[in-house]
Formats: structure tokens, C-alpha cells, sequence
């Protein structure tokens, strides 16, 4: 029984032995690879750079207000087109303490004046009617009233501009209302009835009650790396392609490339503007996010290869050519124009050449 576990138990140890010196063996061994080959083509190949931007009009206005108050009346809505001169909004004037009081002395002492001119006045037209005093002295008097009267309604003016921004008595002096400085759609109105709004001057630059812009004159602005800034130049075709509208393609002419470049994320970038081709169907919001492809070469019809069985040593480009079954040539080819897939032969290579296919 010893005898039988013995020998059952050697048999497995050179089965064990066999079958783990077999697996080395297999797995030692390379597979046997086969490389596809392929012919060289005939494409259009195109460099270009994409560019990311907005789509945003070419005069932008805010129309401010040239007092500080309260939004009374709002006339337009986001959307609408005005012309020039057209009503905006009506501002409410929160009198300032110190100027009311100035006006209103300005007003009672003005009054004061007129009084005593007109008294003045009464008497020396008795005087001169009884010939005691020369014409050119009673001139004097009638001089004096009428200045005393236009001080009275000076004062008036100044008093109704203090309190509500406008006067009965002067039609052409209405600093409450917002008028429209150009004709356009207006494209933001950022307050709301009832918003406080602050006086645009020289030492503030005022609440913004709505932008108005031509939505006819468009333009694409962006930011160019300064890699590719230098392969660039005005009157370029740009083919701009916006987010919120799908397959569309919208043509650009570059007009302005910035001088000075901007660090931004620790590379240096340049602005660039270029004039929006519109089309009749399609409506360009300000705002738009949209991305612009530059075409910095192209070559029409040319033989190409996929670059990715390309070989490149030491400055030079190879290809491996079939000769026979499995069998390839390393040969050296001249090349132009690439867009990151196919590659441009100018020499080296021609159309009938079976190329080994790179596995990925």
C-alpha cells in the first residue's frame, strides 16, 4: 500500500513538474505579430486654432441718471428698441436738507427784494409823472425792478429743481427724467422701481438705470495664446461656432489683435475683435459664449498619411514600406502641412505604397 502511494505520489510531482515548466515555456514565447498596411491618400488638410470668446455688440451705452433719488417710473423693458431721446425712466428726488433750506432762504429773500423794488417803484413813477425826477433816473428804478423779479422766479426754478428735479415755469430744465442717448434695443435694465439710484458726476460714475446697444453691429471678442498669436493677422476669416445655437456656423473678419498681451492663469494672452457676419434667420444675444476657428494654412487634395504611422528620429520623418508578405522597408519621406491626424507627403512616398499601420 506504501509502494502504491509512493509511486501516485512521484507521478504527481513530475506531472506538477511538466505542466509548471510548459506554462514557463508559453509564456516565454512571443506571439507571432501581423501588421496591417495601408495605402497613402489623397485630403484636404487644414491647420487652425480655436479661439474661446463671446459674442457682445460694439457700442454698449449706459444711461445713467443725473440726480440721486428713487426710481419712480420705469418706461422700457429688456427686449425693447428706442430711438434717441426716447424716456427711460423718471427719478424721484430725495431732497438734500442743506440745498432745500438754501433754496428756500434764496427764495424768501428774493421775495424780500422784489417787495421793496415794486414799493420803490410805485413811488418814483409818481415822481416822475410830477416831473420831479429825469427820465434816465426813473429808468434806473424800472431796471431795478425787473431784476428783482427775474430773481424771484429764478429762485422758484432753483426751489422746484431741488424738490422734484423739475420746474413748471422751465420746460427745458428736467433733471429727473432719463432720456436715451442713442437708438438701440435695450438690453439691460439693471434697477427696479423703487431702487435707490446715485447721480452720475465727476466724482462718481452713477447708477446704471439700462444699457441700450445696436444689436445690427456685432462682434466677437477672445483671447489668443501668445504661441499662436504670431501665425495670425487682420482680415482673416474666423468661423465662429456659439454654444446656445446649434450647427450653425457664423463667419468673422478679424479686425484687431491687441499690441499688448494680459498674463492670465501664468500664460501671456492677446485680445482679439472680430466683426460678426449676421445672418437674417439667426438672433445673436449679448452675452453668447462661443468658440472661433482661425484657419492658419490649408492645402487642397494632397497625398497624406495618417501621422500616427509616421516615425519620427533626429529631425527626420520615416515610413515603413511593404515589400512582401510581413516584410518592411524603413524609408525616409519629406513632409509638410499636418492638423494633428493626417500628415502631408511632399516626397518619398508614392500613391501605390502600402505603409505598415502603427498599432495604438
Amino acid at each position: 500500500m506504501r509502494k502504491i502511494f509512493g509511486i501516485l505520489l512521484i507521478l504527481v510531482l513530475i506531472t506538477s513538474f511538466f505542466g509548471v515548466g510548459y506554462i514557463l515555456v508559453k509564456k516565454s514565447l512571443k506571439p507571432t505579430v501581423i501588421y496591417d498596411s495601408k495605402l497613402p491618400y489623397y485630403t484636404d488638410i487644414v491647420r487652425k486654432t480655436v479661439v474661446t470668446g463671446s459674442i457682445t455688440p460694439r457700442k454698449e451705452i449706459a444711461l445713467k441718471s443725473q440726480v440721486s433719488g428713487v426710481v419712480e417710473k420705469l418706461y422700457v423693458e429688456a427686449g425693447e428698441v428706442v430711438k434717441y431721446n426716447d424716456i427711460i425712466a423718471k427719478i424721484k428726488i430725495i431732497p438734500d436738507v442743506v440745498m432745500l433750506n438754501n433754496a428756500e432762504m434764496r427764495l424768501k429773500t428774493a421775495v424780500i427784494n422784489f417787495k421793496n423794488a415794486h414799493t420803490e417803484m410805485m413811488r418814483q413813477n409818481k415822481l416822475f409823472e410830477e416831473q420831479v425826477i429825469s427820465e434816465m433816473d426813473h429808468n434806473q428804478y424800472l431796471l431795478e425792478y425787473d431784476l428783482r423779479r427775474q430773481e424771484v422766479e429764478a429762485a422758484e426754478i432753483n426751489l422746484d429743481l431741488v424738490k422734484e428735479g423739475a420746474s413748471s415755469k422751465n420746460t427745458t430744465t428736467v433733471s429727473n427724467i432719463v432720456r436715451a442717448t442713442a437708438e438701440g434695443m435695450v438690453i439691460d435694465v439693471p434697477v427696479k422701481e423703487g431702487s435707490f439710484v446715485i447721480e452720475s458726476n465727476t466724482f462718481n460714475e452713477g447708477t446704471t438705470i439700462a444699457s441700450v446697444a445696436n444689436m445690427n453691429d456685432i462682434i466677437f471678442e477672445g483671447k489668443v495664446d501668445e504661441s499662436e498669436v504670431g501665425k495670425i493677422s487682420e482680415n482673416m476669416n474666423l468661423e465662429i461656432t456659439v454654444g446656445a445655437i446649434q450647427n450653425e456656423k457664423i463667419n468673422a473678419i478679424l479686425e484687431y489683435i491687441s499690441p499688448k498681451g494680459i498674463e492670465k492663469d501664468g500664460a501671456i494672452q492677446f485680445d482679439i475683435k472680430a466683426a460678426v457676419k449676421l445672418k437674417k434667420n439667426i438672433f445673436l444675444r449679448a452675452g453668447y459664449s462661443a468658440n472661433a476657428d482661425i484657419v492658419l494654412d490649408k492645402r487642397d487634395s494632397v497625398l497624406a498619411v495618417n501621422e500616427r504611422n509616421v516615425i519620427f528620429e533626429n529631425d527626420k520623418s520615416f515610413v515603413e514600406i511593404q515589400t512582401g508578405e510581413q516584410l518592411f522597408e524603413k524609408t525616409e519621406i519629406q513632409t509638410g502641412l499636418s492638423d494633428g491626424i493626417n500628415l502631408e507627403v511632399l516626397s518619398g512616398l508614392n500613391a501605390d505604397q502600402k505603409i505598415k499601420v502603427m498599432p495604438e
